[in-house]
């Protein structure tokens, strides 16, 4: 006859591993490099024998004090220290895999997967235990402990359903320690940064420099936003994936679709969808610069374009199935937002191009107040 188990504990019943066959025999366990030794703990035996300081003791092994500390305090302490049960007694406690405390305690997992089920957060949980039993720490526990037993499910101690009692809808748990610090995802080679952007750009004295981005529709469907700086003119190419290598094909039709040396520069963004940037600059000999990580106002005319452009894209919409209703003669005609610049700027560099923008490309526009029955879907 089995014993009733309480609703939201989970019983591990895979505890038992199976036998190792004679192929793989165990690898026999090694002492870390960096732990105590039996005669490092025999040194701490006898300079407590003395009387002598922990810090003293440490300076002689050439450990920190509070390693020492923590080894006297673990076995016994300065009265009851001894080198070879203390030895002993850390082997043991050295063994990996180690059941966790909700595991070794079913009244503590009971009284959390109690708590759980009262939608009770992990926090408020562990500092209940620590306030309501306050001289009993096995049934002290730390939140970390309870978030790990809920989303690692291998442990076998709480149940799943009891995630859905969390605030976060979260399917994993991060460490705030967590970072990418140091490792070589998501990077771009060879990116040369916005600060190396002639000075031209800045000021936008001359026309030439624009600035991209991609804006996402639904259903896995995007389009490239490109975005004059002197003169605001919008350029916008239809994207048949958002992978780099259809991205960098896209924008290099569209662009050699463009007046020579009408484009002389790129900003983007850390986005991956431009990582085969050497290529795009070799197509079209347009130099790429991107901006610093999280740095997005760094191209603000392409951001503010872009929320402009959501008014006529917005959230949700399939932007494959989006259909041009005029000619391109009179896309170019739309009436433009009062720019501090005027429009003029560049029409004549532009006007006898606007013919050869055909798809996968939509006719090059302004970012002004257009009439939203242009844009229709199919």
């Amino acid at each position: 006859m089995t014993s009733a188990v309480p609703w939201g504990v989970s019983v591990n019943r895979s505890t038992v591993s199976s036998p190792r066959t004679a192929a793989s025999p165990p690898r026999a366990r090694t002492r870390a490099r960096c732990a105590l030794t039996l005669a490092e703990r025999e040194e701490i035996s006898r300079g407590l024998a003395n009387a002598c300081s922990l810090r003293r003791i440490a300076c002689l092994l050439g450990r920190a004090a509070s390693t020492v500390s923590r080894e006297v305090r673990r076995h016994g302490g300065r009265t009851h220290y001894r080198a070879a049960a203390a030895d002993v007694r850390a082997w043991d406690r050295a063994r990996r895999p180690k059941l966790c405390r909700l595991a070794t305690e079913p009244r503590l997992c009971r009284l959390v997967a109690e708590k759980l089920a009262d939608d009770w957060s992990p926090q408020q949980i562990s500092g209940w235990l620590a306030r309501t039993f306050p001289r009993d720490p096995r049934l002290h526990v730390s939140h970390e402990t309870i978030y790990l037993s809920l989303f690692v499910q291998t442990r076998g101690v709480l149940k799943k359903a009891l995630i859905a009692h969390l605030r976060r809808r979260r399917r994993m748990r991060r460490s705030k320690l967590a970072s990418t610090a140091g490792q070589q995802r998501g990077r771009i080679i060879d990116a040369v940064s916005i600060r190396e952007r002639p000075a031209e750009a800045e000021d936008r004295a001359v026309p030439g420099h624009w600035e991209g981005d991609l804006l996402s529709g639904a259903r896995n469907s995007h389009i490239a936003t490109l975005v004059e700086r002197q003169s605001r003119f919008v350029l916008l190419a239809r994207l048949p994936g958002k992978d780099t290598t259809r991205v960098v094909q896209a924008l290099s039709q569209a662009i050699r679709a463009l007046p020579a040396g009408l484009m002389v520069s790129l900003t983007w963004d850390r986005g991956h969808e431009l990582a085969a940037h050497k290529t795009f600059t070799v197509a079209t000999q347009v130099q790429v610069y991107f901006c610093d990580p999280q740095s997005p106002w760094q191209r603000g005319t392409n951001e503010n374009t872009n929320g402009l452009l959501r008014q006529y894209f917005p959230h949700g919409t399939d932007l494959r199935r989006l259909i041009w209703t005029r000619s391109h003669g009179a896309s170019t005609h739309v009436p433009a937002r009062p720019w501090a610049m005027p429009r003029q700027l560049i029409d004549s560099r532009i006007h006898c191009c606007i013919d050869r923008l055909n798809s996968p490309c939509i006719p090059g526009r302004y970012a002004g107040r257009e009439d939203r029955s242009e844009f229709q879907s199919c």
